[in-house]
C-alpha cells in the first residue's frame, strides 16, 4: 500500500477523541515590607492564580490555562493564553510536565502539557485582570507529605500531596493529592512540580535571573536563592554558585538606613 492509498483509507473515527490543554505556572519572587529599616526587605515566593468564572470548578482558583487549538503549535498555546488571561507576554517559559490522568477533568479526557513561567512581578507594567491574584507560597515537608499554603492576604488556600518513591536508583517520586479543597483540577501537582524543578535547576543554571530586576545587591540575590532552595546559604557556598554569573557595576543602592551597597547585574557572557 502506498502512502497515498493509506491516507485515503485512514478513518480517524476509529480512535477515541480527547482534547489537549495547557496550564501555566507563573512564579515570582519579590520584596515584601520590612519593619526594621536596617534589614533587607524580605523576599516572598508567589504564584499567580485565576478565579474560574465557569463550570467545572466555578469560583475555584486555578492556574491560567486553556485548550490548544487544532491549527496551533503546542509552544504557541501558552504564550497566547498568558496574554489573554493575564495580559503578560514576552516572559520566560519552559515546558514542565504532561498530565494525563483519566479522571483529571470531569468534562472529558483531557491531557494537559504544563509550563513554568518566571517573572519579577515588581517590574510588571501590565495590569492584571480582576479575577487574577498573586498568592504567597509556604511549603512544609513532613516525611512523605508536602503541605503547600497559599495566601493573598484576603484568602488562604492549602493542599497536601503525598510523595512515594518510584525509582530508588534515580530518586524519582510519584506525587498524589491527598487533600485539596481549594484548587481546580490537578493544579496542586503542577505547583509542586514547578517548585521542585526550579529548586533543582537554580544552582547549575542561570534561570534565577529571569526573576531578578536589572540591578540588584548580592544580599538581595542571596535571599532569592535561599527562598528557592528553602534553606540558608553560607556566604562561601553562595559565592561559588554565582561565580561568573554576575558583574559588578558602578551603581550603588542607598537609603533606608543601609550603608551604600554595590549593585550587580546578570553576566550574559
Amino acid at each position: 500500500m502506498t502512502e497515498e492509498d493509506f491516507l485515503k483509507s485512514y478513518n480517524p473515527k476509529k480512535y477515541d477523541n480527547f482534547a489537549i490543554s495547557t496550564d501555566i505556572l507563573i512564579l515570582s519572587i519579590s520584596s515584601t515590607d520590612q519593619n526594621n529599616y536596617r534589614k533587607l526587605s524580605n523576599k516572598s515566593y508567589s504564584v499567580l492564580l485565576i478565579k474560574r468564572k465557569n463550570h467545572p470548578f466555578k469560583d475555584k482558583w486555578c492556574l491560567p490555562g486553556g485548550f490548544v487549538r487544532v491549527d496551533e503549535d503546542l509552544e504557541d498555546a501558552p504564550k497566547r493564553i498568558l496574554e489573554n488571561e493575564t495580559n503578560l507576554k514576552n516572559i520566560y517559559l519552559e515546558q514542565l510536565y504532561t498530565y494525563g490522568d483519566v479522571n483529571r477533568d470531569p468534562r472529558m479526557r483531557i491531557i494537559s502539557t504544563s509550563y513554568m513561567a518566571l517573572i519579577d512581578k515588581n517590574r510588571l507594567n501590565e495590569k492584571l485582570p480582576e479575577n487574577a491574584s498573586w498568592f504567597k507560597i509556604k511549603k512544609i515537608e513532613d516525611k512523605d507529605t508536602v503541605t503547600i499554603i497559599l495566601d493573598n492576604d484576603k484568602e488562604m488556600l492549602s493542599f497536601d500531596i503525598k510523595k512515594t518513591l518510584k525509582e530508588k536508583t534515580t530518586d524519582r517520586y510519584k506525587f498524589s493529592i491527598v487533600k485539596n479543597d481549594s484548587l481546580a483540577f490537578d493544579h496542586p501537582l503542577v505547583i509542586l512540580a514547578g517548585l521542585e524543578r526550579l529548586k533543582g535547576k537554580v544552582t547549575y543554571t542561570d534561570v534565577v535571573f529571569n526573576m531578578m530586576p536589572e540591578y540588584f545587591t548580592l544580599g538581595e540575590l542571596q535571599q532569592v536563592y535561599e527562598v528557592i532552595l528553602d534553606k540558608e546559604l553560607l556566604d562561601p557556598a553562595f559565592r561559588r554558585i554565582i561565580a561568573d554569573k554576575v558583574i559588578a557595576t558602578d551603581k550603588y543602592k542607598t537609603g533606608g538606613g543601609h550603608r551604600p551597597s554595590r549593585l550587580f547585574k546578570y553576566n550574559k557572557k
